[in-house]
């Protein structure tokens, strides 16, 4: 897979190893550059792929509207690079995407069958790296997904945990909703599924949406969060939470902020399943 240090990489590295016949290989840099693409498919064919996931990404959602030369030429040049890499092995190219494809006006979950229509230079650049990939590689799963949380790098469960520390008191916005994810359990739904995927025929390639169960507002996940923490044993790691609308939610600086999707909710449109998420890491509902 591309990426060492992301919450989906470090699941899949973590989640393989209790897969007996399953090796999941991260390559990142300097071996696997997306802004390199002479490194793309030397790397990966030194892996000998089954199935390659394309996990890397350029994910600072805000600096994208800075600089989104650099967010195209990773999330759009990159990724098809990738595609392109993985088609020359002539194994699939499994693709993770994200919710700002969308532009969040939707008041009912997001299925694979709506148009996208993007905000923000993040979102726009995912949506043309979905396109590349689709493009590249005739064979891709292309697996939209959102909120993710893991024990791994920075999120929103451990931005409350460690908010919660020394604060008794949090303002979370409330009128944003979507579908909290473990990225352990993407992780498993990629592994279980793998097998379809490498002896996939054409029709099973395409997008799918893969989520949580249970729709909740960003401040509903923090209560939800500090609950569980709270009835694990973590005193020290809770705190109340004052729920904000979107304009009202405190800046900690003067950077340009890009558009936040209203609603993050999805669903999968029918029959076509890439995985079943079996497990809740905050188990519960929301």
């Amino acid at each position: 897979m591309t990426g060492q240090e992301g919450q989906v990489a470090k699941s899949l590295v973590e989640r393989a190893s209790h897969h007996r016949d399953i090796e999941a290989v991260a390559i990142g840099r300097p071996v696997l550059d997306l802004q390199k693409p002479e490194t793309v498919l030397p790397a990966l064919a030194s892996a000998k792929p089954d199935i390659v996931i394309s996990a890397a990404a350029y994910t600072a959602v805000d600096r994208a509207e800075a600089e989104p030369g650099l967010a195209y030429a990773i999330n759009e040049a990159g990724a098809g690079q990738v595609a392109a890499a993985a088609a020359e092995l002539g194994v699939p190219i499994v693709h993770l995407s994200t919710d700002y494809v969308f532009d969040g006006q939707c008041d009912h979950p997001y299925l694979e069958t709506h148009l996208p229509d993007p905000t923000g230079a993040y979102g726009a650049s995912k949506l043309a790296g979905e396109m590349a990939v689709a493009q590249a590689n005739p064979c891709h799963f292309i697996i939209r997904t959102a909120w993710v949380y893991s024990p791994f790098g920075n999120n929103f469960l451990k931005t409350m945990l460690r908010l919660a520390s020394d604060r008794s008191e949090i303002a979370v916005v409330s009128d944003q909703w979507g579908n909290p994810t473990s990225a352990l359990d993407i992780a498993d739904a990629l592994l279980n599924a793998a097998p379809q995927m490498k002896n996939g025929s054409s029709e099973a390639c395409g997008i799918y949406h893969l989520a949580g169960r249970g729709d909740t507002s960003w401040s509903g996940f923090a209560r939800h969060i500090f609950s569980a923490s709270s009835a694990l044993g973590g005193h020290r790691h809770t705190s109340e939470t004052s729920p904000v609308l979107t304009t009202q939610q405190p800046r900690l600086d003067r950077s340009i902020r890009a558009f936040r999707p209203r609603n993050s909710r999805r669903r999968s449109a029918g029959p076509r399943q890439i995985g079943a998420i079996r497990r809740t890491w905050l188990s519960g509902d929301y």
